[in-house]
C-alpha cells in the first residue's frame, strides 16, 4: 500500500528528503508518491516519515484515505472550534 498526497500540500519540502526509498517526486510542480517506491516505511520506522516530519493537516493520506495528520493533531484546535470560527468570518 503506498501513501498519497494531498491537495492541502504547501510544497515545504519536508517529506521528500526523509523517505528511505525516494518515493517522494515533484511531477508538473506538485509533490506526489510513487506508488511503486513507498511502503509506507514498514518494518524501517514505526510510522511513515513523510507523515511524521509533514507540518501540513490532512496532507498525507493513507491508502484508506485517512489523514497521517488528521485535522486539529497538529494545532490542538478541535474541528467544532475551526467551524466556528471559520462561520464567524464569513
Amino acid at each position: 500500500m503506498a501513501l498519497r498526497i494531498t491537495q492541502h500540500c504547501v510544497g515545504c519540502w519536508a517529506c521528500a528528503g526523509v523517505c528511505p526509498n525516494q518515493a517522494i517526486q515533484v511531477v508538473h510542480q506538485v509533490f506526489t508518491i510513487l506508488t511503486s517506491s513507498c511502503q509506507e516505511c514498514d518494518g524501517d520506522y514505526p510510522d511513515p516519515q513523510c507523515g511524521a516530519i509533514c507540518p501540513i493537516e490532512e496532507a498525507i493520506v493513507d491508502a484508506h484515505n485517512q489523514a497521517i495528520n488528521p485535522p486539529g493533531s497538529l494545532t490542538g484546535v478541535p474541528i467544532a472550534v475551526r467551524h466556528h470560527a471559520q462561520s464567524l468570518l464569513q
